[in-house]
């Protein structure tokens, strides 16, 4: 198998960037390509297909179901670290929104060490990545409130389809752009220009036509596969890295090892080894190969090829939670759905089938804003600045939260209800309440805390620990909380939103009624706080004095040609959703190994 096809590049990673890289790296009918996927193909998978259906795929076969250690900071609750395990990764299983970083925050990329990684260095990559096509009609472009979108910004001939999710038919996605009209904190620009505040209607990468997802597998990954100088090979399990010293004491990758069919075969690039597993598994595969922290390596009986020691640090992620409230009579949502009513089930397939419309075209949220904390300072000015190793890190986010045209939390609507105090394989729960339920949820934006990931053990199957420290730093918490106050005591009863709840309705759980004050909205936030799914930054693109894993050209330091092109590489979290960000990190990527 190894030497029928003798590849350029190998990519260790058939999920959202893998298969970007492979795509734009076999544009050149002269350059060989061989992906390396763990998982398998779903792409004939309704779960993958059907926008609705994304809860479902959560700690299933497609899902590589890790979790972290006990977190300390959420009372010793161990959270679920979801990943996909399929081709197109995370991107074949997320909740399909769409959302923009922050100009603020990719320049601090750039001030971290990392020259031509700010804002207008990276914009073209994003917008390479996408197509945005927004409603054809007057009426549901007033209905979602889009009067924003900037062409200058715009991705008009990228892979993946871009779509609104709303729908005029739901009259809460105009409750909501009412409702941040009324406090006056509608966005005041295109989040995609980097530098927008407030409510709007968020996109999702949905096929507005077929009403489908369209992730990295379908829009990347479906075309290189026709393309004879490429071979995507799946349900592969990459053991280690082959490295040989060199001269200059470097090391280089000379092959892969790894299982196919349960034989060991060995895969020989001519040119490099490009790392594309995600946030986990690329530092467990670095580890495994020799390239990480000594002391741990040999702990675990593994030889240094590179002591790096900032490998599995710097691993960031963002908490979310939410409140659920009772919806007024006649309100439409998921939890009919969510509960399998046969009758809901049976008009939803019908609806779907029939004309690509009804609650199956929906994923995760169509509305979404980005928010400030009031009285910022004086609220961080409370904790001592961290010292040592981080104070840097800890001075850039400061400088960002403390902006007041810059956000330190998402606020979202969610048209289900969510079970949190449950813990379940995903954050909707599976004991599902009789009635029909809108939450209002807020997601962290910039945390403080930072964690790591690293092997446990030298034997490949083990899994890896994962750390993310949630709420380590204080500040996270407190901004949390206030959010989740904010969202019961400001969104909820504005005249807006209001008619939509039972005035006395029931709520998720119990200590929902107790967040309007501070330290209710703590206990609710310290109970039921989990993953957003975000995390990044495990293999860090700093200078290697700082902690650094990548340079800015990508290659692993104390290696000749081995890159990373993943999620890991983020130096600091954007705000919101990362898969713009991915795909626009992997564009990039691509046009830097072009490059060279």
């Amino acid at each position: 198998m190894a030497s029928s096809f003798s590849p350029d590049y190998i990519v260790v990673g058939g999920g959202t960037s893998g298969l970007v890289v492979a795509n734009r790296l076999s544009e050149n009918p002269d350059v060989k390509v061989l992906v390396l996927e763990a998982g398998k193909d779903t792409s004939a998978d309704p779960r993958v297909n059907i926008p609705a259906l994304w809860t479902s795929l959560m700690g299933t076969e497609v899902d590589w179901q890790f979790k972290t250690v006990p977190q300390s900071g959420l009372g010793g609750r161990t959270i679920r670290a979801t990943q996909g395990k399929t081709l197109g990764g995370s991107s074949a299983i997320n909740g399909q929104a769409f959302i923009a970083p922050a100009q603020s925050e990719i320049d601090a990329w750039a001030k971290l060490g990392n020259p031509g990684w700010d804002w207008a260095g990276l914009v073209p990559s994003y917008k390479k990545s996408y197509t945005l096509i927004p409603p054809p009609d007057q009426a549901t472009l007033d209905h979602l409130g889009i009067d924003w979108i900037n062409d200058e910004y715009r991705g008009t001939s990228g892979p993946i389809k871009v779509s609104f999710p709303g729908i005029i038919q739901n009259p809460l996605c105009k409750a909501w752009i009412d409702a941040f009209r009324g406090l006056n904190k509608a966005t005041n620009g295109d989040p995609f220009s980097g530098n927008s505040i407030g409510g709007y209607s968020n996109t999702a990468t949905v096929d507005p036509e077929t009403k489908t997802r369209s992730y990295a597998y379908s829009a990347y990954g479906v075309p290189t596969r026709q393309r004879p100088n490429v071979q995507i090979l799946t349900e592969v399990k990459v053991q280690k890295i082959l490295l040989t010293k060199t001269p200059t004491g470097t090391v280089r990758a000379v092959g892969v090892n790894a299982l196919v069919e349960g034989k060991t075969a060995t895969f020989i690039p001519t040119k490099e080894v490009i790392l594309a597993s995600g946030v986990y598994n690329t530092p467990k595969l670095l580890e495994l190969s020799g390239i990480g922290n000594k002391e741990l390596l040999e702990k675990h009986g593994i030889e240094a090829q590179v002591d790096l020691p900032g490998v599995g640090e710097n691993l960031q992620d963002h908490l979310m939670t939410g409140l659920s409230y009772e919806v007024a009579d006649g309100v439409m949502t998921g939890d009919p759905l969510m509960r399998q009513e046969p009758e809901a089930l049976a008009q939803a397939q019908k609806l779907y089938v029939e004309n690509k419309v009804g609650p199956l075209t929906i994923g995760g949220m169509q509305s979404h804003a980005f928010m400030p904390t009031p009285n910022m300072m004086e609220l961080l000015d409370k904790f001592p600045r961290t010292q040592g190793a981080n104070a840097e890190y800890y001075d850039i986010v400061r400088s960002i939260l403390e902006n007041p045209s810059s956000s330190s939390i998402a606020w979202l609507l969610f048209l289900v209800q969510t079970n949190l105090h449950e813990g379940g394989k995903s954050f909707v729960g599976s004991q599902f309440l009789p009635e029909n339920y809108a939450s209002l949820g807020c997601v962290q934006s910039r945390p403080f805390s930072r964690g790591s990931t690293h092997i446990s053990s030298a034997d490949i199957d083990a899994e890896p620990t994962i750390d993310p420290r949630y709420f380590s730093h204080p500040a996270d918490l407190e901004i949390m909380a206030r959010n989740i106050q904010a969202l019961d005591t400001q969104l909820r009863p504005s005249k807006e939103l209001a008619p939509f709840f039972k005035p006395d309705g029931k709520r998720n759980h119990p200590d929902a009624f107790h967040v309007g004050d501070l330290d209710g909205a703590k206990k609710y936030v310290l109970d039921t706080a989990t993953t957003a799914y975000h995390s990044c930054g495990s293999a860090a693109m700093l200078p290697k004095e700082k902690g650094g894993v990548v340079d800015p050209k990508l290659i692993v330091y104390g290696t000749e040609n081995i890159r990373i092109v993943d999620a890991s590489i983020f130096p600091l979290i954007p705000r919101g959703n990362i898969l713009s960000s991915v795909y626009a990190v992997a564009e990039k990527a691509a046009d830097i190994i072009k490059g060279n």
